[in-house]
C-alpha cells in the first residue's frame, strides 16, 4: 500500500493540534512537506498483542483525516507494516532492505530466547529472520528509533513473570537510545504526535526514561483529574469517586489522559471506575501487582512513594 508523505503529515498536523501543543508544535511542518528526504516510516511488530496497532486504528479527529481508514488509504507514508501492508513475502522485504532515509517504529518486546527464534517476522533466501535481528540491523540505519506501547520501551506485560522466551526492552538490543511512547496501550495522539515532531526533523525532549516531555514531562495525572479529593472509593468499579485509596498512580503518574481521554473522548480509566495502573512506568505491570496486593484501604496515602523498578 502506498501513501502519500504530503497527507500523512497532515495528520501529524491535526493529531499536534488536538493535543494542545499549539503553533510552535508544528513549526516546521511546511518545510518538512517540501523536503523529497524527509523520512518514511517502517513499523515492526513483535513480542506483544498488537494492542498498540489497534489504538492507532483508533485515531479520530475532527477534520480530514477523520479516522484511521483515512489516515490508512490517504494519509501515511508508511512504507511496511506487519498487519497492515498489502504486501507479503519476498515483496515486503525488498522493499525493507531498499528503504534509505527512515524512522523504525518498534512495537511490543524482544524475544531473545532460543536464539531469536520466538518470533521471526521474515525469510530471506530460506533464512528466518528473528526479530532481535531485524530490530538490530534496521536500527542501525534508522534516523530514529521509537518505541511504541510499554513493551518495546520496558519489556511490560510480555517480559513479565518467568518471561520464557526472555523477552528484553528493544533499547537493550539496539545498544542505543530510543524515544518512548509508553502505555498499554498508548493513546494514539501520542504516536501521531510524536511522530510529528521526527517527520519535522526535530529534536524530541525526553526524560530519563526516554519519554517526550511534551507529553508526560507535565501535570501529574490527578492534577487534572475531575475525580481526585471527591470522597475515597473502597471498591473497583465505582464512579465519580477519587481512587487512591485503592493504589491509584495518578498522584506519581505525569500522563494527559485526564484531557485527551479515550476513544474521541468518550471515557477514560477513572472515569470507567478504575484507578491509574501506570501503564507508561517501566515498572508496569508490576504497579497493577502492588495496587492488587494493597487492596482496598491499601493505598499510598498522600505524600507517600512507589519503589521504582529499572528504567
Amino acid at each position: 500500500m502506498r501513501i502519500s508523505r504530503r497527507a500523512f503529515l497532515r495528520c501529524c498536523a491535526a493529531a499536534s493540534a488536538s493535543l494542545g501543543l499549539g503553533p510552535e508544535g508544528l513549526t516546521g511542518l511546511a518545510e518538512a512537506l517540501a523536503d523529497p528526504k524527509a523520512p518514511s516510516v517502517l513499523w515492526l511488530q513483535g513480542s506483544g498483542c498488537s494492542g498498540c496497532t489497534i489504538s492507532f486504528l483508533n485515531y479520530v479527529a475532527p477534520s480530514e483525516p477523520v479516522d484511521a481508514a483515512d489516515v490508512l488509504i490517504k494519509s501515511a507514508n508508511l512504507l511496511y507494516h506487519p498487519t497492515l501492508s498489502a504486501g507479503a513475502g519476498e515483496s515486503v522485504v525488498t522493499e525493507i532492505k531498499k528503504a534509505g532515509s527512515y524512522l523504525l517504529l518498534i512495537e511490543g518486546g524482544v524475544p531473545t530466547a532460543f536464539d531469536g527464534h520466538a518470533c521471526t517476522p521474515w525469510s530471506e533466501g530460506g533464512r528466518e529472520v528473528t526479530f532481535q535481528e531485524a530490530v538490530r540491523t534496521l536500527a542501525e540505519k534508522a534516523r530514529q528509533v521509537l518505541c511504541v506501547g510499554t513493551c518495546a520501551a520496558y519489556g511490560g506485560v510480555s517480559a513479565m513473570g518467568a518471561n520464557p522466551t526472555a523477552v528484553k526492552r528493544v533499547q537493550d538490543i539496539t545498544g542505543q537510545a530510543t524515544i518512548n511512547v509508553p502505555g498499554c496501550p498508548p493513546h494514539p495522539d501520542w504516536i501521531v504526535a510524536t511522530l510529528a515532531q521526527l517527520l519535522q526533523g526535530k529534536t524530541v525532549s525526553v526524560d530519563g526514561q526516554g519519554r517526550p516531555v511534551s507529553l508526560f514531562g507535565g501535570r501529574r495525572t490527578c492534577d487534572d483529574c475531575p475525580f481526585h479529593g471527591r470522597g475515597e472509593a473502597r471498591t473497583l468499579g465505582v464512579r465519580g469517586q477519587c481512587m487512591e485509596a485503592l493504589g491509584c498512580w495518578g498522584e506519581v503518574i505525569a500522563t494527559p489522559c485526564p484531557t485527551t481521554q479515550w476513544n474521541n473522548r468518550v471515557s477514560w480509566c477513572m472515569a470507567a471506575g478504575s484507578p491509574c495502573l501506570g501503564c507508561i512506568d517501566p515498572t508496569f505491570p508490576g504497579a497493577t501487582s502492588l495496587l492488587r496486593s494493597r487492596g482496598p484501604g491499601g493505598g499510598r496515602g498522600r505524600g507517600g512513594g512507589r519503589g521504582r523498578g529499572r528504567g
